[in-house]
């Protein structure tokens, strides 16, 4: 698995189409996360790509959010990058907002840690440290049950990603959390480093 970019074409790429704090801290996060379960998977030789499959996943979703996944492959054929690739950060979306099944290993775990990401980042800005750190399964189990909170991820989606990866959600639960743990500390200073309050 060889990107067509470096990584630094690549966050161009990302900010050329997103310029919302929120929607960069996503896309770093789940870059990292990604990069994370490379290495912890046995994919290490290709965590580049993984990682920039996270960081490129919802290129259309600041300016085109009606066609999410569906305008994505444009944008990223004019960039160059390979269909490989454009099929990965697709099927993120599968029976959401496209038919692009995810049937590698990776794309399994991008559809699974995606969603689950969020839950995960509105759980942190709710602990007192704001930190993953020392972020229990149990405490986040209890949010993942209570529908009003973070209502915007999808428990159904996060359930399914479990399943494909034939992981229990408590596992997929602690693998992220873990993942979110390792990168924290890099997404700030990417955040600093980029410039975005």
């Amino acid at each position: 698995m060889q990107s067509t970019l470096t990584r630094q074409q690549a966050v161009e790429l990302l900010r050329k189409y997103n310029q919302e704090p929120f929607h960069i801290q996503h896309a770093l996060t789940v870059e990292a996360v990604m990069g994370w379960y490379a290495r912890e998977l046995g994919y290490g030789e290709d965590e580049g790509f993984w990682s920039q499959v996270g960081l490129l996943h919802d290129i259309d979703f600041e300016q085109y959010p009606e066609q999410h996944c569906v305008k994505a492959p444009e944008l990223l054929r004019e960039a160059g990058v390979g269909e490989e690739m454009i099929h990965a950060i697709c099927s993120h979306g599968y029976g959401i907002c496209c038919d692009v099944e995810p049937t590698h290993q990776m794309e399994k775990v991008l559809f699974a840690a995606d969603e689950l990401t969020g839950l995960i980042g509105a759980a942190v800005k709710m602990h007192p440290s704001k930190s993953a750190s020392d972020l229990e399964v149990s405490s986040l189990k209890k949010k993942f049950k209570d529908k009003r909170f973070a209502a915007g991820c999808s428990r159904d989606v996060i359930r399914e990603g479990a399943e494909r990866l034939g992981w229990t959600l408590e596992e997929l639960m602690e693998k992220t959390i873990l993942a979110m743990r390792a990168g924290e500390a890099w997404i700030e200073s990417e955040m600093e480093r980029l410039q975005i309050a």
